[in-house]
């Protein structure tokens, strides 16, 4: 048995998340399935980095799996692709150590939430970014970011549908806007990620950069540990799995 890496690319838009659902269009299904054709119809399970909400794409999402075929890395590659719909696209694939783990030995992941900041919608890019039609005053949202960066309980900016269990301190080690243009990309890179929390982060920025919020609010925000008092959860088709660090 060879133990296999891939890195994935996916657009989002009309999948039901990344992870298997019944009678539901799924990332993960759609890789499976793929293995499953490969593999003489014996199922293969892939473990994943984490898991994508529906709507939402992936540049850089990681998984791995274990297979008795005896194929080169490039094979790999090839054979999934051929196999695999157009909106999936395997990047890389590595045969790796047994001791491997797509989730456990994660570092660091990196996500990206795209905004287009203009009056006029753009029609061909709605399922990418999160339009904004008020003007955002991008320094005061660098500010806000420079505040969430750090160690913290970020129970203020997990969704209350969470079912994680034990305690929501992540390391957030940085948190920048990117601006080019009308087009403001959030790039956040931590630890571990809870539910919907970069969504979060996005929204709360937002309403900085509209003025609703001050960036200096945010380090009461955080302490409060209270999800009424961080910005709204910002809509999935903006946000990007961009890389995951081993």
């Amino acid at each position: 048995m060879e133990r296999v890496k891939c890195t994935v690319q996916y657009d989002g838009t009309f999948f039901s998340g990344f992870q298997i659902q019944p009678d539901r269009r799924t990332v993960q299904g759609e890789i499976e399935g793929a293995l499953q054709r490969m593999h003489r119809n014996r199922f293969i399970r892939i473990i994943a980095s984490g898991r994508t909400d529906t709507g939402v794409h992936a540049r850089g999402q990681v998984f791995h799996y274990d297979s008795d075929l005896n194929l080169s890395e490039d094979k790999w590659k090839k054979a999934l692709n051929s196999l695999l719909p157009d909106d999936i696209y395997i990047a890389a694939v590595e045969k790796v150590s047994d001791d491997f783990h797509a989730r456990f030995d994660v570092k660091v992941k990196e996500y990206r939430y795209q905004i287009l900041n203009q009056k006029e919608p753009d029609l061909f890019n709605r399922y990418y970014h999160w339009h904004v039609n008020q003007s955002l005053n991008v320094e005061n949202m660098k500010e806000a970011c420079r505040n969430i960066m750090g160690t913290h309980d970020f129970t203020s900016f997990s969704s209350t549908k969470t079912t994680i269990r034990g305690d929501k301190v992540r390391t957030m080690y940085n948190v920048d806007c990117l601006q080019e243009g009308n087009r403001i990309a959030i790039q956040v890179e931590g630890s571990g990620f809870l539910y919907n929390m970069v969504r979060i982060i996005t929204g709360t920025l937002v309403e900085v950069g509209q003025g609703k919020k001050k960036a200096e609010e945010i380090p009461a925000i955080i302490e409060q540990k209270d999800r009424a008092l961080a910005g709204l959860t910002a809509p999935p088709q903006g946000l990007f799995l961009w890389k995951v660090t081993y």
